[in-house]
């Protein structure tokens, strides 16, 4: 009895926050039919934070239920959405790539990416011999979609990023500290939108740079040749 009160409780929460995420939704259209782009974007913004909050109570839903699957099943539907990419380069540093941007927020939390970024660092290090870097650079690339008609960086220091420091730092290092590790991030334009961190040896990330700025450059000349041929066929 006392389960399936707990289990009407949240379901009460996420039907509460469906008809506010309806409403915020006719918001932004309203708002997008009369124009005022500036206010939509705030509200696109509001709509993106009540979406966020939904997920992560739908995702504690199952669970209520009783079964002794449902965080297993929930996992590996947060795997088919958020795929994560991760491994070691040919030089022996480790990347991850989340194919989103992190933005940074005024409020809520971060437990978003502790839901599907935990998980997903635990499975791909079961079972492999603990990798520790003691003094390196932990390298964040933010890339932005050319796509994306929002052009505007944003600001990096965010509690996302504190977040995936965080997880990654259990695994292939002893901590984030200033004594094992130093910080740096950059933003580029690219295919699409995505977060990618390194965790490179000190005295490799010279190389690292090196390579980045040979990148940058190599997706600039791509970009500007994709643009000259458009307006040829224009």
């Amino acid at each position: 009895m006392e389960q399936n009160n707990s289990f009407h409780k949240v379901l009460a929460r996420v039907e509460k926050k469906a008809v506010k995420l309806w409403n915020q939704l006719c918001l932004v259209k309203d708002f997008c039919q009369k124009h005022q782009m500036q206010i939509v974007y705030e509200q696109a913004l509001r709509l993106e934070e009540t979406a966020e909050r939904l997920v992560l109570l739908t995702r504690v839903l199952p669970a209520y239920t009783g079964s002794n699957v449902a965080g297993m099943d929930v996992e590996n539907t947060i795997k088919l959405c958020i795929p994560v990419d991760m491994g070691f380069t040919t030089e022996g540093w480790f990347r991850l790539c989340i194919p989103a941007l992190l933005p940074k927020k005024g409020s809520g939390s971060a437990d978003y990416i502790r839901s599907f970024l935990y998980p997903a660092m635990q499975e791909y290090f079961r079972g492999k011999e603990p990798v520790r870097f003691t003094d390196c650079v932990l390298a964040y690339r933010h890339v932005y979609s050319r796509e994306r008609p929002e052009r505007r960086m944003r600001d990096h220091d965010n509690i996302e990023t504190n977040m995936v420091s965080d997880i990654v730092a259990m695994y292939v290092m002893p901590d984030d500290a200033p004594s094992v590790c130093s910080h740096y991030e950059c933003s580029v334009m690219g295919e699409d939108d995505r977060t990618e961190v390194y965790v490179i040896a000190r005295m490799d990330f010279p190389q690292w740079l090196s390579q980045e700025n040979e990148r940058f450059g190599e997706e600039e000349n791509v970009h500007e040749k994709t643009s000259e041929m458009a307006k040829k066929d224009m």
